[in-house]
């Protein structure tokens, strides 16, 4: 699903779009989709980002998942009957 973007950009660069779009006989919006995506491969490559150190690590857990799931199983159960007389 496309989303909208609204941003306001130098003149030129509006041109610049444009005469790209005309000389590749593509729309404007594939003209800076591929410009973002070219940009982003290239960082990524200088930068060399690794995406799973950059993540919030949820794969080094301490806890096996057998483990984490008797935790919520337990707290489901509190939460259950803790308005019960």
């Amino acid at each position: 699903m496309d989303k909208i973007l609204s941003a306001r950009v130098d003149e030129g660069v509006l041109n610049k779009i444009a005469l790209l779009a005309q000389a590749l006989h593509t729309s404007k919006k594939k003209v800076i989709e591929s410009a973002v995506q070219l940009y982003a491969q290239k960082i990524e490559t200088v930068n060399q980002l690794d995406v799973f150190a950059q993540t919030s690590g949820a794969w080094k857990r301490r806890e096996t998942a057998s483990e984490i799931v008797q935790q919520v199983r337990n707290e489901f159960r509190k939460s259950m009957y803790r308005h019960r007389p």
